[in-house]
């Protein structure tokens, strides 16, 4: 595919929405608003790579509460005929059809590549890639299962949702104490499926989230591994402008 001329393509990930705390969150999801706003008279598609929400689970009848103002938007870009791509992370595996039917937007849930001018890209979330880390893994396979996502569903949301937010908390108190590093080229384990990836096909950009650390990697002269990060400390996105791709941050 080929991008318009004057037009970008945007990639941002990991808004986490719903942690730690409803005041923080609403300030994040109205700072994501602003930037899709000033995205809007330029972006031709938008890659939002995964955990949109700290949590989500679509009941056949029940959306979650909250998050009004980013869907409300996603749905006026839509709209207004930009292609938006949602991957889904390991916060917000549990969708369904809310996002396609109701706001136009394209889910996946495994990397997908994609070609815009002549550029080759591998985007997906990036959980659950690479070597190690073999017990999510295999929960992975557990929540993604629909027997487990059908047990879940028939719990009334009240109490569905309660003990999953509980978790969720639980969850990101303890990796809110954690400072994210650069762990080197052997050990970051998504460089180490980037290459795996090389040996079998060639890409110009890996696009992957879940890292929650802004990356820009160079893995041979054709190609990079970008990192998105997140918009809990960073504010972090990337953006092809049809020729090369940049990391870029929003308001900082």
């Amino acid at each position: 595919m080929s991008i318009t001329s004057q037009k970008n393509i945007y990639f941002l990930s990991d808004f986490h929405l719903g942690a730690p705390n409803p005041v923080a969150s609403l300030q994040r999801e109205k700072r994501i608003v602003q930037f899709l706003d000033s995205i809007k008279k330029d972006a031709e598609q938008i890659f939002i790579v995964g955990d949109m929400f700290d949590f989500w689970f679509e009941y056949k009848l029940v959306v979650p509460r909250g998050y009004t103002r980013l869907l409300g938007k996603l749905a006026e870009l839509t709209d207004a005929g930009i292609k938006i791509h949602f991957f889904v992370g390991n916060h917000d595996m549990w969708m369904r059809n809310y996002f396609q039917t109701e706001l136009n937007i394209s889910v996946y849930f495994k990397p997908t590549s994609f070609e815009f001018n002549g550029k080759k890209f591998l985007i997906g979330h990036g959980d659950g890639q690479g070597p190690g880390d073999h017990s999510y893994k295999f929960l992975k396979k557990i929540f993604r299962n629909p027997l487990c996502q059908w047990i879940f569903g028939i719990l009334p949301p009240f109490f569905g949702l309660g003990i999953a937010n509980y978790f969720s908390r639980k969850s990101r108190e303890l990796a809110g104490q954690k400072v994210e590093v650069f762990l080197g080229e052997e050990n970051e384990w998504l460089i180490i499926y980037c290459k795996e990836m090389l040996q079998k096909e060639q890409f110009n950009y890996f696009i992957f989230g879940h890292r929650h650390l802004p990356i820009d990697f160079t893995l041979n002269e054709n190609s990079r591994y970008i990192n998105l990060g997140e918009w809990i400390n960073y504010d972090s996105y990337a953006i092809f402008n049809g020729e090369t791709t940049e990391l870029k941050y929003f308001n900082k």
